[in-house]
């Protein structure tokens, strides 16, 4: 089987908070937040696998401390861990204050992306190998979060089938 290290996947993007990123706190719209690490989480995804990937699922997305106009955010993210055709994808959010320097984790989130074959259908991908202290950490615990995701997403798929899809007017019966 082959096998990569999480730096291969590795992909850095840093950016600078302008009033158009903020919201009324004038912190950074969790929304644009999670559009950046969408897009660096599924790049790590495609350079590991080298096929086109999907989004399985958005495990955790933890905001830890707000990004203020003062500061420029940073996206980190590396695959983590395998199975056969997914990929754990860890993405670290980074704000540093532009004038002091000082830096701190603003987020941290978990997601889950998978592999496609030329007819769209799952296919392999290589494992993966940490190096460093927090890819050896996250790749340990690893899984267990993919125990909990398989749980959490059955479960989904029961609630699934107490749910509609009718137009939400068609819901209410006639008094």
């Amino acid at each position: 089987m082959e096998t990569k290290y999480c730096k291969e996947s590795r992909v850095v993007r840093t950016s600078r908070i302008f009033p158009n990123d903020v919201n009324n706190h004038n912190t950074l719209f969790g929304g644009r937040l999670m559009s950046h690490l969408d897009q660096v989480s599924s790049t790590s995804a495609a350079r590991h696998s080298r096929r086109e990937c999907v989004t399985a699922s958005t495990d955790s997305v933890d905001f830890l401390h707000p990004v203020r106009t003062t500061d420029s955010v940073s996206f980190e993210s590396y695959v983590t861990w395998t199975g056969t055709s997914s990929m754990e994808v860890f993405v670290k959010i980074i704000a540093e204050d532009l004038k002091s320097g000082n830096r701190k984790i603003a987020a941290t989130a978990l997601l889950t992306f998978v592999a496609l074959d030329q007819h769209n259908r799952p296919t392999r991908v290589p494992q993966v190998i940490p190096e460093t202290e927090e890819e050896r950490k996250l790749h340990e615990t690893a899984p267990d979060r993919a125990r909990i995701r398989k749980e959490r997403k059955q479960k989904s798929k029961e609630l699934a089938t107490f749910l509609t899809a009718n137009y939400p007017w068609e819901q209410y019966s006639s008094c």
